[in-house]
């Protein structure tokens, strides 16, 4: 009868194949959550893109002023208030074209808050300081309030990784990484 041997790791090889990955683990550690922070910028900075495209494509296609607004209460019903990294809210802006929700005024979209540690600001090129509240499109797909104006989207790792988007005068948005505000 011939004998059988059983084949498996011993304990030292365990212990070294189990040292080699968390070595690994380590040195990768670091770099899996600096792509996961860029991954999650570039991910809330095309959210709000999309919703500047809904609002400017809205205002032409419905021709009355469409605006979005920085929110802090978009659960039961939307108001203007807050700060941008609270959320945002696109609506119809027909009743008074204040810029602010009023009662009758279609809300179009919805953005709830941004994740922690991470601001979003719209300023003047002019003035960085001032947060403006609002952006309105006019039935032409122009943004008056909001020409040559900047958001500046960071996150805890400070300016050098800051995200510009940028409305130009006609109303268009684009990323940008030149003139943005610091954080």
């Amino acid at each position: 009868m011939p004998s059988s041997k059983i084949k498996a790791f011993t304990i030292i090889e365990l212990l070294a194949t189990l040292t080699i990955v968390a070595i690994l683990a380590a040195i990768s550690a670091p770099n899996f959550i600096s792509v996961i922070q860029n991954n999650r910028m570039t991910t809330q900075s095309n959210e709000l893109m999309t919703s500047l495209a809904l609002a400017r494509s809205e205002a032409i296609t419905r021709g009355v002023q469409v605006s979005i607004c920085k929110s802090n209460d978009q659960v039961t019903t939307p108001t203007c208030g807050g700060s941008w990294q609270d959320g945002w809210v696109v609506f119809v802006d027909t009743s008074t074209a204040n810029g602010s929700i009023d009662s009758g005024e279609e809300v179009l979209r919805v953005h709830e808050p941004l994740s922690e540690n991470t601001t979003l600001k719209f300023v003047t090129a002019v003035s960085p300081a001032s947060d403006i509240t609002h952006i309105s499109y006019t039935n032409d797909g122009l943004a008056p309030n909001a020409a040559n104006n900047y958001f500046t989207l960071c996150d805890s790792r400070g300016d050098t990784n800051r995200k510009g988007i940028q409305i130009s005068p006609t109303g268009r948005v684009k990323r940008t990484s030149s003139n943005v505000p610091a954080c």
